[in-house]
């Protein structure tokens, strides 16, 4: 799947979760960069995008994310 499409999936999912259609992600953006992306929405959205996605990460994997893009070439590889 292309960087480009998946990105676009997340930021559905982001939106869904944290209940804000104006959420715009970028590779480099981070937790401090989307108001409301807290320890508790993090568990909230990990487990909507493992649903959308049909996968599951480690939890190794998701608390080594820096960034969505490192997100992105988790879900890329998997």
């Amino acid at each position: 799947m292309e960087k480009e499409k998946i990105l676009s999936e997340i930021q559905t999912v982001f939106r869904d979760v944290l209940d804000n259609e104006y959420i715009v992600l970028k590779e480099t953006t981070t937790t401090s960069d989307v108001e409301g992306w807290d320890s508790l929405t993090y568990i909230q959205l990990v487990v909507a995008i493992e649903k959308h996605f049909k996968i599951k990460f480690t939890s190794t994997e998701i608390f080594s994310w820096k960034n969505i893009g490192e997100m992105m070439d988790r879900i890329q590889n998997k």
